[in-house]
């Protein structure tokens, strides 16, 4: 970690300094230890480690507060377990906040009396971000959309190129030169973004939503210059590089005059714009903002969209997303359409607002030094899948969907993964 001087500790401690609002100290010292939270923690389920107890990373960032915000934990600091911000006790809060928590929610979900536990994590991260120990391997994530605008530091040519390679593959596929995939096109009604993983490794959810958008004669386009729906830097804790990145997309719907931007199928990239960009940036939408889960799901009540209840027959469960459904409120839109022309459709155990994380999120993707530890977490959503017996896993977010892939190699679960707009694309009715 390198030594720690008064200059880099202090830039952590401005965190408690200089609160925004009372919310932070209220669930600091709201936490009564009832261990309700450990049962939902799948680090604590999938390990026994009373190390990974939510609680317990509460108290870790409390005991900072109370050794240098009040008086009796800088007179009598035993007394209150109240803790220097030295190298062993940073040691720790790198390896419990960033490498055993992936902000998932479902602990603040469980809390008997409303802690926040997730803002308590994101709270440590922010102290260790203003102290330049973010680990290095989610830093340069956020450092690559920084510089490239994009997570994956896709070239703009190389992008272009397997956008075209896309639109070729979809016009081919349904006979019709009309299904373009329009980029940098002004004055459209819907601006899209994508997973910067769909150009790099999952190109066919490019031209299956193109295909939904075809098929409900949408006026829309991509920007080849911000197209990037994550923002990492929202799990690096960095609030300052994480408004950088929203305000590019945010000036590039202005820049192409769209009225309504659409979120790919991505949790956190969802929350972080949708929700979390009007704090980062002080400022309110000018345009309307919606996920393509929401969308979709439009296109079905409206009949914009026609789907072959007999095209998918195997059986088909849903993943909800942590950040996307218990984080940002988006639960029966993908339900609606699934159970729309999906003929078998079984549910996971738990699920909703209250499923179990698969172990990608919190930026624990990004953050390799920690794959063992992930793979670890992730039996209880391979559990949870096979106890469901489905062919077909859907889920809306591509960081699920990679981790989910991981998942079905490891446990040797047979199965397939799929997004949203994947089985719908699969079952579109073409006029």
């Amino acid at each position: 970690m390198g030594s720690l001087n008064k200059e880099t500790i202090q830039k952590g401690l401005d965190v408690f300094q200089n609160p925004a609002d009372s919310k932070l100290i209220t669930h600091l010292n709201s936490c009564v230890h009832c261990g309700l939270c450990a049962e939902s923690c799948i680090y604590y389920l999938a390990t026994k480690d009373d190390r990974f107890i939510p609680a317990r990373k509460v108290d870790l960032v409390a005991s900072v507060y109370k050794r240098y915000c009040t008086h009796i934990g800088k007179v009598f600091p035993s007394i209150v377990n109240a803790r220097k911000l030295n190298e062993e006790t940073t040691e720790e809060m790198v390896d419990l906040l960033f490498g055993a928590c992936t902000m998932c929610g479902r602990c603040t979900a469980h809390c008997s009396i409303g802690v926040d536990i997730s803002f308590i994590v994101k709270t440590g991260r922010t102290m260790l971000s203003n102290m330049g120990m973010v680990p290095a391997t989610l830093q340069s994530t956020v450092n690559a959309a920084l510089t490239s605008g994009n997570n994956m530091s896709i070239p703009t040519e190389e992008f272009v190129d397997t956008v075209k390679w896309m639109e070729e593959e979809l016009i081919d596929e349904i006979n019709n030169p009309n299904a373009l995939i329009p980029l940098n096109e002004p004055d459209k009604r819907v601006l899209y973004t994508l997973n910067p993983r769909e150009p790099k490794f999952f190109p066919l959810s490019i031209s299956a939503m193109a295909k939904i958008f075809f098929a409900a004669k949408e006026s829309w386009t991509l920007s080849t210059a911000m197209y990037d729906v994550t923002n990492y830097a929202f799990f690096s804790g960095n609030n300052t590089e994480a408004a950088r990145i929203a305000d590019r997309l945010w000036k590039e719907m202005e820049h192409l005059r769209a009225q309504t931007l659409v979120l790919a199928e991505c949790g956190h990239g969802s929350r972080a714009f949708r929700w979390e960009a009007p704090n980062f940036l002080k400022k309110p939408f000018p345009f309307k903002v919606e996920t393509s889960v929401e969308l979709i799901a439009a296109y079905i009540r409206e009949k914009k969209i026609r789907l072959d209840p007999q095209k998918i027959k195997e059986k088909v469960t849903l993943h909800d997303p942590c950040n996307l459904v218990r984080n940002g409120g988006i639960l029966l839109e993908q339900r609606v359409i699934l159970n729309h022309f999906i003929g078998d459709f079984v549910e996971m155990t738990p699920h909703g607002i209250d499923n179990y994380c698969c172990g990608g999120g919190g930026g624990q993707l990004a953050m390799s030094e920690y794959n063992e530890r992930r793979m670890k977490i992730a039996e209880i959503k391979a559990e949870q899948i096979r106890k469901t017996g489905a062919n077909i896993v859907v889920t809306p977010c591509h960081n699920c969907v990679d981790q989910l892939s991981q998942i079905n190699i490891h446990f040797n679960l047979g199965v397939q993964i799929k997004t949203l707009a994947e089985v719908v694309a699969d079952a579109l009715i073409l006029d």
